[in-house]
């Protein structure tokens, strides 16, 4: 078996003030406050997600 790779995310900036697509974005990464923290699969789709809000959340591990 094998053990499945993970990216762990905190999220430092906040979306006001921002297009609406990048507070949707946030928030399908389980995302809404600051300082929140979450550990997600490391799937290109993520990482695609990430790549679009990177200004506003930090990769942590």
């Amino acid at each position: 078996m094998t053990a499945k790779k993970t990216v762990k995310l905190k999220q430092v900036g906040s979306p006001i003030g921002r297009k609406a697509y990048q507070e949707k974005i946030l928030i399908g990464l389980g995302l809404n406050k600051l300082n929140r923290e979450r550990e997600l699969l490391d799937t290109p789709a993520v990482r695609g997600m990430i790549n679009k809000v990177q200004h506003l959340v930090k990769v942590i591990g």
